[in-house]
């Protein structure tokens, strides 16, 4: 096995007894970006030198003892919309041609405080607004989308062109492309990480998460972006729990997970649907008690989505918008201009929808632990490729599609992990959502990390360009 192949809990422990130095698990994933990203573009910039001066200094640190923990030493990637100072942060967008990061963001300071080095700057869907960031192809099959907006981290990832990567969730947009990879992706407890320093898509529902091989590998990412950031507005102090030390069992006896009976297995595909209710009964089979639960107030989750994110997506972007309209691609800046079309009234209405449907899903996690459902409804179209044909002639266009069943997570702020349960007959990754309480990370990398330890083998996401 290369060291890019390894996942970093690997990695880690490798690097922590020194059997590996930082510089050859830095050389090799460099040397993998230069293999397949030509193919995949899921970067858009590399940073090779800085890594490698990086790399050399976390190797002397950990020889002389001063080891700061598992993110030590260990290469990542950042999606661009997340500040780095002196570095780009183009949003994938030629609006911020020229544009230089004078701080780091919140995130990149936590995780260069933590030891880990970055590689570069990963492309999304321009300024995070669509689902399938098209500059960038699937690491299973480049003829399909990667997903997005955080596609280029989900393929890094699953390419081995990083050990782990950070993307950001408004809608899906961390946990689609890492379903259509075939690795894992969490959104976090809206307000558990800050969002200090990251180029905003819609400030009430952007979320800041890890991507990586494993459940195991978010629960060491996580620690090390979670806490209080009194320059993030949203950001919430949240109960301490070092997620590194959850989930040392795979026996789930009264765990309750709920298994939805509405809306998100409503318009999916028979072999999405097929694995995700395998996966499902085979936490049954860990111990877990199985619940039937209804999803409240689904007939209000689009309009309410779509009445949060629009306006506030247009307000980021209104004197651009009025200025360089022409930079904008067409589709992004069809979607901003619709926004200042919108009345304010339908604004305050989705933030209403938004409070009952918080209290409707509170209730609901007072009868299960765990909500277990399809992280989306289709595996990755091909590139190009507008709309999905259900079986009963109803059309829906593929970004409509994927956001369907993530936002409700974004909605109601509640955390979201997407795990891979396997893939399709084309060959391409599926993805189950497990979404728990309001600081409930804990519960869900334990359900993941029991299904990922005893669920069926899968090819190790590095294998997959």
């Amino acid at each position: 096995m290369q060291p890019y192949e390894l996942t970093l809990a690997a990695a880690a422990d490798a690097l922590r007894t020194r059997r590996l130095s930082p510089v050859e698990l830095a050389d090799s994933v460099l040397e993998r970006i230069a293999q397949v990203d030509p193919r995949l573009h899921a970067y858009v910039t590399v940073t090779s030198e800085q890594a490698r001066t990086a790399a050399r200094r976390a190797e002397r640190d950990i020889a002389a003892g001063r080891y700061r923990g598992p993110l030590h030493g260990v290469p990542m990637g950042l999606k661009d919309l997340i500040d780095v100072a002196g570095t780009a942060t183009s949003a994938s967008s030629r609006v911020r041609t020229g544009h230089r990061a004078r701080t780091d963001s919140a995130v990149a300071a936590r995780l260069k405080a933590a030891g880990a080095i970055l590689l570069g700057k990963t492309h999304t869907h321009e300024f995070a607004y669509g689902l399938t960031t098209p500059q960038t192809r699937n690491a299973w099959d480049p003829a399909r989308i990667a997903g997005g907006s955080s596609g280029g981290s989900a393929v890094a990832v699953a390419s081995g062109a990083a050990t782990f990567a950070l993307g950001t969730d408004t809608g899906g947009s961390i946990r689609v492309p890492a379903a259509l990879n075939g690795v894992v992706g969490l959104k976090p407890t809206y307000g558990l990480v800050s969002r200090r320093g990251v180029t905003p898509l819609s400030w009430s529902l952007d979320h800041v998460g890890p991507i990586t091989r494993t459940v195991r590998d978010a629960a060491l990412v996580l620690p090390a972006l979670a806490g209080r950031d009194p320059l993030d507005p949203a950001s919430l102090a949240a109960p301490a729990v070092d997620h590194r030390r959850q989930a040392a069992g795979t026996n789930l006896a009264g765990l309750r997970i709920g298994v939805p009976r509405t809306y998100y297995f409503d318009h999916v595909h028979p072999e999405v649907e097929a694995a995700v209710r395998d996966a499902v009964d085979h936490l049954q089979a860990l111990g877990a008690h199985l619940v039937d639960v209804e999803i409240p107030m689904t007939r209000y989750v689009q309009a309410t989505q779509w009445g949060l994110m629009v306006p506030e997506a247009t307000a980021y972007h209104e004197r651009t918008l009025r200025t360089v309209p022409e930079l904008y691609r067409d589709d992004v800046r069809v979607l901003l201009e619709a926004g200042a079309l919108m009345p304010a009234g339908d604004h305050l209405r989705a933030q209403r929808s938004r409070t009952l449907m918080r209290q409707a899903w509170a209730r609901l996690f007072q009868e299960v632990d765990v909500i277990a459902a399809p992280a989306v409804p289709a595996t990755a179209v091909r590139a190009g490729q507008e709309a999905i044909t259900w079986s009963d002639g109803t059309v829906e266009g593929v970004s409509d599609a994927y956001v369907r069943l993530s936002s409700p997570a974004n909605i109601t702020g509640v955390p979201a992990l997407s795990v891979p349960v396997g893939r399709d007959t084309a060959g391409v990754p599926i993805g189950m959502q497990l979404l728990g309480r309001p600081f409930g990370e804990d519960v869900l990398f334990r359900v993941g990390q029991a299904y990922e330890r005893t669920g069926p083998a899968r090819e190790p996401a590095a294998h997959a360009a």
